[in-house]
């Protein structure tokens, strides 16, 4: 089942570029890009580090797709 994420929409609404962010949480701006573009799953450690950046519940930025039967 994919990982369907908010990122790209909370980072852009708060004005963060993803070269501010990936500084902010320690990360390559390529990773902002992959999680963005659903192309990389971040680890729990990251997950947990954007719930806490974005100041959010996990649920808020995370949503587990289901796929078609």
């Amino acid at each position: 089942m994919p990982v369907l994420n908010q990122i790209k929409h909370m980072r852009t609404a708060r004005g963060l570029t993803q070269v501010k962010m990936a500084i902010d949480l320690q990360i390559t701006r390529q990773t902002i890009t992959a999680i963005e573009n659903n192309k990389y799953n971040p680890s729990l450690e990251l997950a947990l580090k954007l719930v806490k950046y974005f100041n959010v519940s996990i649920d808020e930025i995370f949503e587990l797709k289901e796929e078609d039967k």
